[in-house]
Order: C-alpha cells, then sequence, then structure tokens
C-alpha cells in the first residue's frame, strides 16, 4: 500500500494518520511498541524528503496481513531527488538533523537505493511478539526475569 506525499510539511501529519489507519488488521495493534516506532519512523522519512527534496514522494508501507507472533514491517518513502540521503553530526542545541540517527537506532535494519530519477529510503522493524523466544535465542533464560518490569534509562 502506498500514498502520495505532496512537497508540503503538513503532509506529515497526514503520512502518520494514514499509516495509523494501516495498522487496523495488521495484527498490530495501535499501542503496541512496533506501532509507535512505526509512526515515528514515518514522521522521520516523510519529513526528511519533504523538507529536504522540496518534491513530490511516495510512502509505502508493507505490513503483515493477519496476526502473527513475529513479522517484519517495511516502510519505504521514495522521492525524486537523486541526492544521497547524509546523517549529519549536529551539536545539542540544534532542533534538527537527527533523523538518520533516528532511524538507525530505531530500525532493525534501513538502507536506501537509486530508485529512477531519485531514491528510495527504506527501514525495517521486527515484530516478536514473544520477547521470551527472543531470549531464548540469545541463550538467555527468560523464566529469571519472570514479573519484573524494566524502565529504559
Amino acid at each position: 500500500m502506498q500514498l502520495e506525499i505532496r512537497p508540503d510539511p503538513a503532509e506529515v501529519g497526514r503520512a502518520r494518520r494514514w499509516a495509523r489507519s494501516r495498522l487496523a488488521g495488521s495484527g498490530i495493534g495501535i499501542d503496541e511498541p512496533l506501532a509507535e516506532t512505526l509512526i515515528l519512523l514515518v514522521s522521520e522519512l516523510v519529513t526528511n524528503a519533504v523538507v529536504h527534496t522540496g518534491r513530490p514522494a511516495v510512502l509505502r508501507l508493507s505490513l503483515p496481513g493477519v496476526e502473527v507472533e513475529s513479522a517484519t514491517v517495511r516502510l519505504e518513502v521514495a522521492d525524486r531527488s537523486g541526492r544521497a540521503p547524509v546523517p549529519r553530526c549536529v551539536d545539542g542545541d540544534a532542533t534538527g538533523g537527527r533523523g538518520l540517527a533516528l532511524v538507525d537506532g530505531l530500525a532493525d535494519r534501513w538502507g536506501w537505493s537509486p530508485e529512477g530519477t531519485g531514491k528510495s529510503i527504506w527501514c525495517e522493524l521486527d515484530r516478536c511478539e514473544r520477547p521470551r523466544k527472543a531470549m531464548e535465542s540469545y541463550g538467555i533464560d527468560a523464566s529469571a526475569y519472570e514479573g519484573l518490569a524494566f524502565e529504559a534509562v
């Protein structure tokens, strides 16, 4: 599924609403951490396309079709600029310039490729409903963590 994006900053909000509406029926709950991360990544990639190219773009989203324990969600934003994305180093007072760093930190994988006269920037998020299985795949005894709550700091 895809959404045409106009070169207008107001399109970022529309893209978020569109992506949220597509989660229904995918098996991914809107309050799931994966959904929240996906919406943030939509914001970052669409903002980059709108702000840095000033040209129309296309948002593509690939979601699982049924409720599954694990799946990969793929998000792509294709624009009509042939300029490669360049992660920037910004100081602590800067109000922008951290979009690709966020994508790098939140996505399980990301990259970009030429597409026609432009490019496509993509990222993927892996869904694992059962942290126990994920922990065990790394050799961690998940039963030692039963009933404990953790806070990210």
